[in-house]
């Protein structure tokens, strides 16, 4: 079977959007998180459903077949993979590494992706603390919650972000709040609900309750 490009933006942004609490995925969700058109989305659900790759029921949504999840999970495989390369052996910045993982996700050999996945060590997660499928599809996970449900006294290390933008990356490495940086919640501001920090044992700093919202961590 051939799956185009776009067939596998659109199966990946359905797993992507189910992973985050929804059995179905509507057509104004995803056509908002691809930044398309309603009726664009209609069409490509039907060329998807036809290749039994989802199940659509109009006018209530999508939602991955086993087949279609299968792709989606290789898909995010190769591009976390790609991102782990790109920062581990390239030098780049782990806030420089979307857009271009975003072309090299789509490349279709199977033995390169693999090949890739030996030479950087079987990696668990990509350079955003993001799990990286392996060849079977088996997603690696974590007990973990968002840095703002952390309770005062409590302990943990930064896992992931839940925004991977250049802007949100480049202030997280501003604040030297990278990967597997070590915090204590102190206090929490009742005013706009933002976190004193200790960081790493050593200095205090205080971020947002949006900033809270979008950083991963495992309490310690």
């Amino acid at each position: 079977m051939i799956i185009h490009k776009a067939e596998e933006n659109y199966l990946k942004a359905i797993y992507s959007l189910t992973t985050a609490g929804n059995s179905e995925v509507g057509t104004n969700i995803l056509a908002e998180h691809l930044s398309t058109k309603a009726s664009s989305v209609t069409d490509m659900a039907k060329r998807l459903a036809e290749k039994n790759l989802i199940h659509y029921t109009p006018y209530k949504g999508f939602r991955l077949s086993d087949a279609g999840r299968d792709i989606a999970l290789q898909i995010i495989r190769k591009h976390r993979l790609w991102e782990s390369f790109l920062v581990e052996k390239l030098s780049f910045k782990w806030y420089e590494v979307h857009e271009i993982a975003e072309q090299l996700e789509h490349i279709q050999s199977e033995m390169l992706t693999n090949r890739l996945d030996e030479f950087l060590g079987y990696p668990k997660f990509d350079p955003h603390g993001d799990p990286i499928p392996d060849k079977n599809g088996v997603v690696a996970k974590l007990n973990t919650i968002v840095l703002s449900e952390l309770e005062i006294g409590e302990s943990a290390q930064i896992m992931g972000v839940k925004d991977s933008s250049a802007p949100f990356l480049q202030y997280l490495e501003s604040q030297q709040l990278v990967l597997g940086t070590r915090l204590s919640l102190v206090e929490r501001f009742p005013f706009d609900q933002s976190l004193k920090l200790e960081v790493n044992r050593q200095d205090t700093l205080t971020i947002s309750q949006l900033v809270s919202k979008n950083l991963v961590v495992q309490r310690l």
